[in-house]
């Protein structure tokens, strides 16, 4: 089954997982919970203890006007929705949550709301690292 994996610090990937409880378990370190916030026909799955656990801060999810009304902890997956259950995300859902999902967040409380920020999109692993970093003037230390 195609999802889309997103995982705390990183930029969401394609994966491919078996059909069936105990890969979705597997990919989400527990039990499941799935949610349905998007009105696209996708499921949003991530672990239910997460929070209780202490796993890792992911992305943060909206209402219309923008606000965070949750948090997501540890890695989830967006799946598409068949029938009568879980499927393949469609290539267009993937590109589209891909994106929205794209920049790892950061969170701070502050006046007792609670702040998503974006963070720098990580470099990709198979980027030329080669390349020298760019020549600075001044003097030397």
């Amino acid at each position: 089954m195609k999802v889309l994996m997103v995982e705390p610090g990183k930029i969401p990937h394609e994966a491919d997982i078996e059909p069936g409880l105990r890969s979705l378990q597997a990919a989400v370190d527990g039990y499941i919970q799935a949610v349905y916030p998007y009105e696209d026909p996708v499921a949003l799955i991530c672990n239910e203890d997460g929070k209780f656990m202490g796993l890792p801060l992911n992305r943060a999810l909206r209402d219309d006007a923008g606000e965070v009304y949750d948090i997501i902890a540890g890695n989830f997956l967006i799946t598409g929705l068949g029938e009568e259950s879980f499927s393949d995300l469609s290539p267009e859902l993937m590109e589209k949550y891909k994106e929205q999902f794209l920049a790892p967040e950061s969170f701070v409380q502050l006046g007792g709301k609670i702040l998503a920020v974006k963070q720098p999109v990580p470099v990709a692993e198979n980027k030329d690292m080669t390349q020298k970093p760019p020549h600075k003037s001044g003097p030397e230390l």
